[in-house]
């Protein structure tokens, strides 16, 4: 299974961007797909879940509002739009698949078993 992140770049703040992340050779069981961003000095923070099995979406209350995550299983991709970009936002976002699908499983790191390689999103003020 590999994760194909792109679609990282440097705009302004209030500015927006789209991620993708395609996925190949996906095993059967992953029932969330969804993104976490890193800034340096911190872990890395749960930002957004598409949680296929139950057809619901989560999103971290920094983002909530601004961040919209789509895509399917079907085809394979999942998509970040990012609007009203802040300078806060800047950090590297990894595209992410699960076999897990509650909130409470999903907003954690360690229940996520494929990882893409990271785009960097930098936004300046």
């Amino acid at each position: 299974v590999q994760l194909q992140a792109s679609g990282g770049g440097l705009v302004q703040s209030g500015g927006s961007l789209r991620l993708s992340c395609v996925v190949s050779g996906l095993a059967s069981g992953i029932y969330s797909m969804g993104w976490f961003r890193q800034s340096p000095g911190k872990e890395r923070q749960f930002a957004a879940v598409r949680s296929y099995r139950d057809r619901k979406t989560y999103y971290a209350d920094s983002v909530k509002g601004r961040f919209t995550i789509s895509g399917n299983k079907d085809t394979n991709t999942v998509y970040l739009q990012m609007d009203s970009l802040k300078p806060e936002d800047t950090a590297v976002y990894y595209c992410a698949a699960s076999p897990y699908y509650s909130y409470s499983d999903l907003s954690s790191t360690v229940k996520w078993t494929y990882w893409g390689q990271g785009t960097q999103v930098t936004v300046s003020s």
